[in-house]
């Protein structure tokens, strides 16, 4: 039941970052932070895939009526087509308005709809540039160490002082002390860490 839940709460967010992709707003930017994106590397690609998916919306009723297939089935088609090019629109919608953010409170790192991780700023150790193109999986942890993806790649590595609890998409839980992911501008956000490393230090 907890995964239907955070499936239709999926839902739910997409759709709000439809309108907020619309009217170029970001979600839980508060003035003062870091934004950083991570959508550039998948959006062509994700683009394309949409573009292709309108296509195949359109030459799949052009066939139905040609076969003389009746109305209601249809109409059945074109709504789940509808639906499936709508969610990947909303998922790009989410990436762009829901980027990693850093506060001087927290780094919080996301994946659209799907991710969020709050971690508090005092349990930063070190954030460094490490580029990784063989990662496994959108979200993967293993070993006490997490990884957030994009295009199976990373480019930021933090180190935390201590355990922090992360929720995976359906609900699981796992504690990590080691935080890799993507981030398009991955200097802004070693740059962002570096004064909590100073004050550490």
């Amino acid at each position: 039941m907890d995964r239907v839940r955070r499936i239709m709460e999926f839902d739910r967010k997409g759709m709000a970052s439809l309108v907020l992709w619309a009217r170029r707003r970001r979600d839980g930017v508060p003035p003062g932070a870091t934004e950083v994106s991570y959508a550039r590397e998948q959006s062509t690609i994700m683009m394309i895939f949409t573009c292709a998916m309108a296509v195949e919306l359109i030459a799949v009723e052009v066939l139905l009526q040609a076969m003389d297939v009746e109305l209601w089935v249809r109409l059945v088609v074109l709504v789940l087509d509808a639906y499936s090019l709508l969610f990947v629109l909303a998922v790009i919608a989410a990436c762009v308005t829901r980027p990693h953010v850093v506060t001087d409170r927290e780094l919080r790192i996301r994946y659209g709809a799907f991710f969020d991780a709050r971690v508090p700023r005092e349990l930063v150790a070190s954030a460094r540039l490490v580029r990784n193109y063989n990662e496994t999986g959108l979200l993967s942890v293993k070993d006490g160490r997490l990884g957030v993806a994009v295009s199976s790649q990373t480019n930021v590595v933090v180190q935390l002082t201590e355990p922090v609890t992360v929720t995976r998409p359906l609900g699981g839980r796992a504690e990590v002390t080691v935080i890799r992911f993507f981030a398009d501008t991955p200097g802004d956000v070693v740059a962002a860490l570096r004064p909590a490393e100073s004050s550490a230090a």
